[in-house]
């Protein structure tokens, strides 16, 4: 049977797709069609009904469908804009009876509608399609084309549908803008507090973190708040305070912000801050390291965090202390009632205490998570470099988990060559990748000698200037990025290269990031040299030493796999046999060095001669085999002429001014002539390639029965 699908099967699925995909410019050119028949032969309400409800049939179905797509969609938004300008031209045909009428404007609306929301495409599609439609209404329902008019309607809904595209882009972008910058003013707040409570300890002001270190920022915060404003409600209900705040001290020790409160005070009366260390009670407080109470106020006095004088009667204020150091200062008032007794000051400490422990221990859990965090992407890294058995398998693993500690616009890997002290670029990813593959540099003062070199990151902190600073050489300079690291890969003290990692958000390496990615940079050489010795043991296990063709047993591996495809598609296979003539002689005569000359060079000449599909090892001694897929008897025996006269022309040096010259002998077998397996089909080769030896050498045969009789018979 034949396997093959019969032709008629693919046509229909071709032409029920294509049918599929143009029954929707069926339905509106009837659609159309209806229209123009109805304005030329009015039929009245009955056939206007019919019309409106295929028209709002449609028209419905595309609304469903556009509602309930995400994304633009140029032919989609065509198809939608197509029947509501259709159904807007049925309605002023219907209700005035021509074109231009009271009516007229809805196609302006319908136009405005659609280009509102629709893809720009869609739009100016949509005015064409108007612009046409109405010229054939005109020319088939309403005697001719009125030129002037045409182009005054098409002139309107093209500016309609531009303007409505310009103002929807404008106003999306305005409210991107807006968004973007409440985001970034909530998120620069959220670190400004963070920086205040010390969750971390940024590198630099434009230190960007990462999505992780937000997540636990913001977190903390939250807890922070959680539990400042629980203290500062239960001292509230303990000691009916007017207001109760917690606030604390900035890095650098001369302002206070209000970091939570609680107050009867309406926003008006309370002052934003930051205060001053100096101000009022503030000062005196953090002068004394003591608690300070005062009682009988008058109303003039004046109290740092309201905006005029107050009705406060008492206050007391308490440093918030942090392993000895004042932090912030806790402060309730009351407006009524006498100054704050022993046992409320002793309330507050023992609140400014709760507040300060709440810091603390929040300041040690985002630590704890932060190093968590990291400590799971090294495990990841480890893994996935450790699962790596190949070089392109380490350099896409090593990338990878470099891109996760740090945003990582471009990365390459170099190679360090000691045998001439060169550097070769492995593998690269990024813009321009191409034009960096494979080069080598010779350059020992640019940043990626220099790294090796000392065994040190560079350069310092991961702020690089193109203008005075050396990447790979001068010649081969990586995109100009503000942060680039060149991380030195060194196992057992001996260098295999460099990893070159740059980004285009400033500051990207900070010390967090540079840290993580040190301990990278060792898994990863770790694992790069591990790559590589898997690949030397591979070669030695499946390639001879001597000439780098396969050895035996990868060839026998290689031979069941060949001659399995030819048995399976019915293809001819040949092997040839080939032996140099008096080898034994040679070695005798001019020693076994150059006896390996010789076995050398004729592996070369085989690794010439063959083609990609070809494969040549060496059996052993001085004897090569070939496998020939897709080759029959003739197209084997040119390739062994090929072999026999090549080594026939060279000449070797076997010292002392003397030259040697060396012939070879080939035998051919093929399949399935020759035999059904690899083994019948090695012994026939054998068979031929004794036949020429016997012949006088220097020769190819190709096997026949009759060799294997003529065989037996001389035994």
């Amino acid at each position: 049977m034949d396997p093959r699908p019969e032709p008629l099967v693919p046509t229909f699925v071709a032409l029920r797709r294509a049918t599929r995909r143009a029954s929707p410019l069926f339905a509106v050119l009837a659609a159309a069609l209806v229209v123009v028949l109805l304005a030329a032969r009015p039929l009245g309400g009955i056939g206007f009904a019919f019309e409106a409800l295929a028209i709002a049939g449609m028209l419905g179905a595309r609304i469903h469908r556009r509602m309930g797509a995400v994304d633009q969609h140029a032919r989609r938004d065509t198809e939608l804009g197509v029947w509501l300008v259709l159904g807007a031209f049925a309605v002023v045909v219907h209700v005035d009876g021509r074109l231009g009428g009271d009516h007229y404007p809805l196609v302006y609306v319908a136009v405005g509608v659609l280009s509102a929301f629709a893809h720009p495409l869609a739009s100016a599609l949509v005015v064409a399609v108007a612009a046409l439609f109405e010229a054939l209404l005109q020319a088939a329902a309403f005697g001719g084309l009125a030129g002037v008019e045409l182009a005054r309607h098409a002139f309107f809904m093209a500016v309609i549908a531009t303007v409505n595209v310009m103002s929807l882009r404008l106003e999306i972008a305005r409210l991107r803008r807006v968004s973007r910058s409440q985001l970034d003013a909530e998120r620069d707040t959220m670190r400004e507090e963070a920086r205040h409570y010390r969750l971390f300890l940024p590198t630099s002001p434009e230190d960007g973190k990462t999505k992780d270190d937000d997540r636990l920022i913001r977190s903390g915060i939250e807890e922070i708040e959680l539990s400042v404003l629980f203290a500062l409600r239960l001292l509230r209900q303990s000691l009916g305070t007017h207001t109760a705040m917690l606030l604390w001290l900035n890095e650098r020790g001369n302002k206070l912000r209000i970091s939570e409160l609680v107050s009867d005070a309406s926003d008006e009366e309370l002052a934003e801050g930051p205060f001053s260390t100096a101000d009022g009670i503030f000062g005196m407080v953090l002068s004394q390291r003591a608690p300070v109470s005062m009682g009988q106020l008058k109303s003039s006095y004046p109290l740092p965090y309201y905006q005029d004088t107050s009705a406060i009667s008492a206050v007391c204020a308490v440093p918030v202390f942090q392993h000895g150091v004042v932090r912030g200062v806790l402060v309730v008032d009351r407006a009524t009632g006498g100054p704050f007794a022993s046992e409320a000051e002793e309330l507050c400490e023992q609140a400014a205490r709760f507040c300060a422990r709440a810091v603390e221990n929040e300041r040690v859990f985002v630590q704890l998570e932060r190093t968590r965090l990291e400590q799971g992407k090294l495990y990841r890294a480890a893994e996935r470099l450790g699962a790596a058995m190949t070089e392109q398998e380490v350099v896409e693993a090593g990338v990878s988990c470099a891109s996760e500690i740090a945003a990582v616009d471009f990365a390459a890997l170099t190679a360090f060559l000691p045998s001439d002290g060169a550097h070769v670029i492995c593998a690269v990813r990024g813009a321009d990748a191409a034009d960096f593959e494979a080069k080598r540099f010779d350059d020992t003062t640019g940043l990626c000698a220099m790294a090796l070199r000392n065994r040190h990151v560079l350069p310092y902190r991961g702020h690089y200037d193109p203008g005075h600073q050396v990447v790979f050489s001068k010649e081969l300079a990586p995109p100009t990025m503000p942060s680039l690291l060149v991380l030195p890969l060194v196992v057992h003290d001996e260098p295999l290269g460099t990893l070159v990692l740059g980004s285009r958000r400033p500051h990207a390496f900070d010390d967090a990031a540079r840290g993580l990615l040190e301990v990278l940079a060792s898994h990863l050489a770790v694992s790069l040299a591990n790559a590589r010795m898997v690949k030397r043991l591979e070669e030695q296990a499946t390639t001879d030493g001597l000439t780098g063709l396969l050895n035996k047993r990868a060839m026998l591996e290689t031979a069941v796999a060949k001659l399995e495809a030819a048995r399976r598609f019915g293809r001819p296979l040949s092997v040839l046999v080939c032996d140099i003539d008096l080898f034994k002689r040679v070695n005798d005569t001019h020693g076994h060095d150059v006896g390996d000359v010789v076995i050398k060079e004729l592996g070369h000449i085989h690794a010439r001669i063959k083609r990609t599909t070809d494969s040549v090892a060496r059996f052993g001694g001085e004897e090569f085999v070939t496998i020939c897929e897709q080759t029959d008897e003739q197209g084997a025996l040119l390739l062994a002429e090929r072999i026999r006269e090549e080594l026939r022309r060279t000449k070797f040096n076997a010292g002392g001014g003397r030259e040697v010259g060396c012939t070879c002998s080939v035998g051919i077998a093929t399949f399935p002539d020759a035999g059904q397996s690899w083994e019948e089909l090695f012994k026939a080769a054998d068979e031929a390639l004794y036949a020429s030896k016997r012949g006088g050498r220097d020769r190819a045969t190709i096997w026949s029965p009759r060799l294997r009789s003529d065989g037996n018979a001389a035994a």
